[in-house]
């Protein structure tokens, strides 16, 4: 349930990002670069200690 959590915390921020992005730099909706930034993001957040974050990310690779 924490990496769960942890995942809709992370999608959020990304949106966040990407919709400032939109709305104050002028950049076009994508929702590629909203999935790169979201697995980049992601893997940084395991890196930085979010271990249910990063359990649900190897389980990820290994499906």
């Amino acid at each position: 349930m924490k990496g769960f959590n942890s995942l809709v915390i992370l999608g959020s921020w990304i949106l966040w990002k990407h919709r400032n992005a939109c709305v104050f730099e002028g950049a076009q909706p994508c929702i590629n670069t909203i999935i790169r930034e979201f697995e980049n993001e992601k893997h940084l957040w395991g890196l930085a200690g979010a271990m249910s974050l990063w359990t649900l990310a190897q389980a990820e690779e290994i499906v």
